[in-house]
C-alpha cells in the first residue's frame, strides 16, 4: 500500500517516540526518527517530510532553536508544525519559555502525556493539505531538459518535482522509493529505456511519455508499453502541465489523454 505522508519526529524520549512512530507507521504513514536539534536539520535537509512533529529536545531551548530554523528556512517554513510540549510537572526544566511560547509558529500544539491515536485527526487534516499537491518525477538523460521541466513544474502551485533520473533503471529505482503520483518519462535513454522502465512501473504509477519522437510507431509502443498519455517534446509549456494534471484524476489502466 502507498504510505500516506512523510513525517518527522524530533523528541528525546524514547518510549514516546517509539509509541507514536507505530501508531504512525501502523496508519501507513512513512516514519523518521530523530532525538536531538542537530539529527532534526539533517535528516529535514535529506528527507524532505511532509510534516515535523517536534517534541522535547535537551538541551532545554533546542526545540525551540529547531523550530526558528524551519521557520526562516528557504524550503521548509512553511511545513506543517506539530509541537508537543513537556509536561505540566516538567515545563519549567524541559519545556518551552513563556518568551518561546509567544514567537510559536505552528499549526497544533499539545503537551505531554499525549496518547499517540489522538494526535492521528490533526495529523491527517495537515497531510491532507500537503499531499493534494502532484508529485512528480523527470526521466530524461539530458540535463537541460530536465532543468526546463523542472522550472517550469516548481512554478506551479499544485505541482512538485520529487524528484530526477537520467536513465531508466533509475527511474524504475526512485519510482520505488519515492511514489509519485506521475512520472515523466522519455524514451531514449542509456542502461534501459523509457518504454521497458514503464512496463516496469506502470502497474503502481501513471506515466507520461515525454518524446522528441512524435511519429505514429512511437505513440502506439508508448501506450503499448503501459503509458497513460504522450507529449511531444515540442509541444507547447501548458498541454505539458494540462497532461499532468489530467493523468493526476485518470485510472492507471485508462489511457485518458489525448494522442494527438
Amino acid at each position: 500500500m502507498k504510505t500516506r505522508g512523510k513525517i518527522l519526529i524530533a523528541d528525546d524520549e524514547t518510549e514516546f517516540k517509539a509509541e507514536l512512530q507505530a501508531t504512525l507507521e501502523g496508519q501507513h504513514y512513512q516514519v523518521v526518527t530523530v532525538g536531538n536539534k542537530t539529527q532534526a536539520q539533517e535528516m529535514t535537509r535529506r528527507e524532505s517530510p511532509d510534516l515535523v512533529i517536534l517534541g522535547t529536545l535537551a538541551p532545554r531551548g533546542d526545540a525551540f532553536l529547531f523550530h526558528q530554523w524551519l521557520r526562516r528556512s528557504q524550503h521548509f517554513s512553511e511545513l506543517p508544525l506539530i509541537v508537543i510540549d513537556a509536561s505540566p510537572d516538567k515545563q519549567l526544566t524541559r519545556g518551552w519559555t513563556k518568551d518561546e511560547g509567544l514567537r510559536l509558529e505552528a499549526e497544533d500544539y499539545f503537551s505531554k502525556p499525549v496518547n499517540p491515536t489522538s494526535l492521528l485527526p490533526f495529523i491527517e487534516k495537515l497531510l491532507d493539505k500537503v499531499t493534494l499537491k502532484i508529485k512528480v518525477l523527470i526521466a530524461d538523460d539530458h540535463v537541460v531538459a530536465r532543468e526546463g521541466i523542472r522550472t517550469l513544474l516548481n512554478l506551479q502551485k499544485d505541482i512538485e518535482v520529487v524528484g530526477e533520473a537520467i536513465d531508466g533503471k533509475e527511474a524504475v529505482v526512485k519510482t520505488r522509493q519515492l511514489a509519485p503520483d506521475i512520472v515523466l518519462m522519455d524514451i531514449v535513454m542509456p542502461l534501459m529505456d523509457g518504454l521497458e522502465a514503464t512496463r516496469q512501473i506502470c502497474q503502481d504509477t501513471r506515466v507520461l511519455i515525454l518524446s522528441q519522437y512524435d511519429d505514429e510507431d512511437t505513440i502506439l509502443a508508448s501506450y503499448q508499453a503501459g503509458a497513460v498519455g504522450f507529449i511531444p517534446k515540442n509541444s507547447a509549456s501548458t498541454r505539458l502541465i494540462n497532461d499532468i494534471r489530467t493523468a493526476s484524476k485518470t485510472e492507471k489502466s485508462q489511457h485518458a489523454i489525448s494522442k494527438s
